[in-house]
């Protein structure tokens, strides 16, 4: 099983629509386009599970740079999703880790 990820995606774009992008390599298991939790909307990158290694190494040589909607794809392997799921390895950037104090 390979976990395919398809960046820049147009924000219309629909599972149907990718689905139909990766057949021709081979048989695709599941297509996910991620959308905003509050909007729904789309966010411009779906997943593509397909079983057959190969052809899913195909898919992604054919299809990395190839055109959808007019829009130039970003597809590569997906990396595993950090732990805790937050970009910033789990640790708050604000403020330097010092409180300051309002001086009024």
């Amino acid at each position: 099983m390979k976990n395919i990820f398809v960046g820049n995606l147009d924000f219309g774009a629909t599972e149907s629509a990718v689905r139909s992008l990766f057949e021709p390599y081979g048989p695709v298991d599941r297509v996910q386009v991620v959308t905003d939790r509050e909007t729904g909307r789309s966010r411009g990158f779906a997943f593509v599970e397909m079983s057959d290694t190969e052809q899913a190494e195909q898919a992604i040589g054919a299809l990395n740079g190839a055109q959808l909607d007019g829009r130039t794809l970003n597809v590569n392997e997906a990396r595993p999703k950090p732990q805790g799921g937050r970009m910033d390895g789990g640790f708050r950037r604000e403020g330097g880790g010092q409180r300051r104090q309002n001086r009024w």
